[in-house]
């Protein structure tokens, strides 16, 4: 499978909003985590994101098709650390090596090292791809709610 990354513009904000929705309705409606759920996060904050000079959005296009989208938070500054938050995969072209694929691409375009990221420690295939990938839990933890906790990785 062919799989590409292409940098998302301003002009994709709306586009790339509904498919963070719709990626993220599942966890959303398990968790119900309204504090930091990508599902419920307003449109403008994308719009914010898509502005900073840091921040890099990118489509996760295979086949020719926007199967997902990753953000990498990067400064661009030695020993600054960074960031994957969110990657994601819609849910019709999961569990094809799409997330791995692009995190791989992502540190090939930005650097294979000094990264960081957290997901939710009770997504067990989260944790497992990303501990894959070299990642590895710094020991820090977030509790979000009764039903969630995130985990915290980085990977140096």
């Amino acid at each position: 499978m062919d799989v590409r990354l292409v940098r998302i513009g301003i002009e994709d904000a709306e586009k790339l909003w509904n498919m963070q929705i719709t990626a993220f309705k599942e966890l959303y409606d398990k968790y119900q985590d309204t504090e930091t759920s990508p599902a419920a996060e307003p449109m403008d904050n994308i719009i914010m994101r898509l502005k900073q000079p840091f921040t890099y959005y990118y489509f996760i296009i295979a086949n020719g098709i926007a199967a997902g989208a990753i953000r990498i938070v990067d400064k661009h500054e030695y020993s600054v650390t960074k960031r994957i938050s969110p990657v994601f995969v819609m849910p019709e072209y999961r569990n094809r090596g799409l997330a791995q694929k692009a995190i791989k691409l992502a540190e090939e375009k930005h650097g294979c090292s000094n990264w960081e990221l957290e997901t939710i420690l009770e997504e067990k295939e989260n944790c497992y791809l990303y501990e894959k990938m070299g990642y590895c839990k710094t020991g820090e933890f977030k509790a979000i709610n009764e039903k969630m906790t995130l985990v915290f990785y980085k990977k140096d």
